[in-house]
């Protein structure tokens, strides 16, 4: 029975998903805070590609990331008459562009907006904080594979 459901899906064409490959040999970070979680994970996927690895050092990079803004927002959408919150939306922003070494534009100015709504009551506030940060961490590693997916199409550094 396993190896019936294994040649079923070697003959679809089911294949992990992998990083995209990036046509250059080293990118640096730049622009980023100290200990972003973004950076970090634009990091590790970087190093995942088989073809590309993040510098430190803009000298020794092909390409240079920059950030430009990196920001979250959180509002209160919804609310009862007597004040209390019902519904917030939570925003991402990140803005980058994507030179090479020497300063020669190869993305110009991005900017990515994620937005999510959620509901939100007093009694679950803990629940609600727990839902909030795995919002955050989604929307995080989805501006990763939408930079990730630019960063592939650039075909000439």
């Amino acid at each position: 029975m396993l190896v019936l459901a294994a040649c079923a899906l070697a003959g679809c064409g089911f294949e992990l998903r992998r990083s995209p490959e990036l046509h250059f040999r080293t990118i640096a970070l730049s622009g980023f805070a100290p200990r972003s979680p973004l950076a970090e994970e634009l990091r590790m996927n970087i190093n995942a590609s088989k073809t590309t690895t993040v510098v430190e050092s803009q000298a020794q990079a092909q390409v240079v990331l920059e950030s430009i803004a990196d920001g979250r927002e959180r509002g209160v959408v919804a609310s009862t008459a007597a004040g209390q919150v019902r519904e917030l939306q939570i925003r991402t922003r990140f803005v980058f562009k994507l030179r090479t070494a020497n300063g020669r534009e190869l993305i110009p100015s991005t900017e990515l907006l994620l937005s999510r709504d959620m509901s939100y009551s007093e009694s679950v506030a803990l629940a609600k904080e727990q839902e909030e940060a795995l919002l955050w961490r989604t929307m995080q590693s989805d501006i990763v594979s939408q930079v990730m997916r630019r960063l592939a199409a650039v075909t000439t550094p």
